[in-house]
């Protein structure tokens, strides 16, 4: 046992020089000074070159490397991304073919309509809750249970259908809808439900085996764009449970059939890290291969400081 009359004697310790330790920082990765009138180019460069200024310049060149390479970049995501107005940013960077498909949770469809056809969505949920009234949206209830119900019978997808109908449709703000642009541009968009969480259900105009149907083809229809995720880069963006745990069965379901992919780039970017997405997205998927990030900061800001570095990145690129 210790003896508190007789205290270690630091005496004789073997000592090492700085200039021969093994050190994590070096001043070289430090930032550097910030000026008015800089370029964003130059205030990235300025970042420091340390934990996550360095891995948004990593993601940032995983993506263009992986659309220089002809591989997709796919964005899954949950229903705050588009409450929180990045929906006309998603649009510009599929059509400037940066993001190759989207992979959406049930929620989405509800926000994205509601933009679309009103320019306006989420409800104060504790303030309707107590008189029952929370979900209850005549028109988005009746609209989207009406086009999913197409679904089992014309055996498509729920991305697909709704998409095409909003496209279709005389909403007065369709060019801000992911699904109706997606459809425009022929880029993929997968639904994936869980059945009971969104409003939509609560109505009874809701058709469990049309759903169940429709999301189940979208999620073959998305385990086909994880199949060729090889060189490629998966983003989740704001979804907890729902897409990590079907990221993580569209892993497993092509690896089954195809032996891949193996090799690919994950990100997960949430204002909160969760277990599901660091284990299911960032962990076990890329211990093959590849690499997992994890962005923490709220939506609003991080995504769009991610692709303003994609694009500086492919900009830097072209001009050799």
């Amino acid at each position: 046992m210790a003896d508190p009359k007789n205290p270690f004697n630091p005496a004789g310790i073997r000592t090492v020089s700085i200039t021969e330790r093994p050190s994590k920082v070096n001043e070289r990765a430090f930032a550097g000074k910030i000026f008015q009138g800089m370029t964003f180019g130059e205030w990235f460069d300025s970042l420091p070159q340390i934990l996550a200024a360095k891995d948004v310049r990593d993601i940032a060149r995983a993506i263009a490397d992986a659309r220089e390479n002809n591989c997709p970049v796919i964005l899954g995501m949950g229903g705050h991304v588009i409450k929180v107005g990045l929906s006309p940013l998603i649009i510009g960077m599929m059509e400037r073919g940066v993001i190759t498909g989207l992979a959406m949770n049930g929620s989405c469809i509800i926000h994205d309509f509601e933009i679309a056809f009103a320019g306006n969505t989420s409800e104060d949920v504790a303030e309707v809750l107590d008189t029952g009234m929370f979900g209850m949206t005549r028109e988005t209830g009746d609209w989207l249970n009406r086009v999913i119900s197409r679904c089992g019978a014309e055996d498509v997808g729920l991305g697909r259908a709704v998409g095409e109908a909003i496209l279709g449709s005389e909403a007065a703000y369709k060019d801000m809808s992911l699904l109706a642009q997606a459809a425009r541009l022929e880029a993929p968009v997968t639904v994936h439900v869980s059945m009971g969480s969104d409003i939509i259900h609560m109505h009874p105009a809701a058709d469990g085996a049309a759903i169940g149907k429709g999301s189940l083809r979208d999620f073959l229809i998305f385990t086909s764009m994880v199949s060729d995720l090889e060189g490629g880069v998966y983003i989740n963006l704001g979804s907890a449970v729902v897409l990590p745990e079907v990221f993580l069965k569209a892993i497993s379901l092509s690896r089954n059939k195809t032996s891949g992919p193996l090799t690919f780039t994950t990100v997960n970017m949430d204002f909160i890290q969760h277990y599901r997405p660091n284990v299911n997205v960032v962990g076990r998927p890329t211990r093959t291969g590849g690499k997992g990030y994890r962005l923490t900061g709220h939506h609003e800001i991080m995504f769009p400081l991610l692709m303003m570095a994609v694009a500086e990145e492919r900009e830097r690129r072209r001009q050799g």
